[in-house]
């Protein structure tokens, strides 16, 4: 994996937008405002990503390059390491997973202007 890939990909999702609120090396992916995913840019080793916390707790265990989640709530985020440990297809289904569980929580109203529907 590398930064442009899971950037291009990020920014694919419908309703999405980056920023660095963190200062200039943490960039974050939103949906609608609301966090999704976040890495370093200047070492792009690894990306925090939101996880059902029943689910977070079981790829911790199943996979050695997946780690409570760094500077995050650890019980909802997860750290993915990009050490080649991690396929990139199953990562960038993590980063749906994770799009789709804040995209889950927006209120009514605006799941309906994101997925166009009233």
């Amino acid at each position: 994996m590398n930064l442009e890939k899971f950037q291009q990909y990020c920014l694919s999702l419908p309703g999405t937008s980056e920023g660095l609120p963190f200062g200039e090396n943490t960039l974050v992916f939103y949906v609608m405002g609301k966090m999704f995913a976040l890495t370093d840019i200047e070492e792009f080793e690894s990306a925090n990503l939101k996880c059902d916390p029943d689910q977070a707790i079981e790829l911790r265990e199943r996979y050695e390059g997946v780690l409570p989640g760094y500077h995050m709530n650890k019980k909802h985020w997860n750290t993915v390491l990009f050490d080649g440990s991690i396929p990139d297809k199953l990562l960038l289904q993590w980063t749906k997973d994770s799009y789709d569980l804040v995209v889950a929580k927006l209120p009514k109203k605006v799941r309906e202007e994101l997925t166009g529907r009233s």
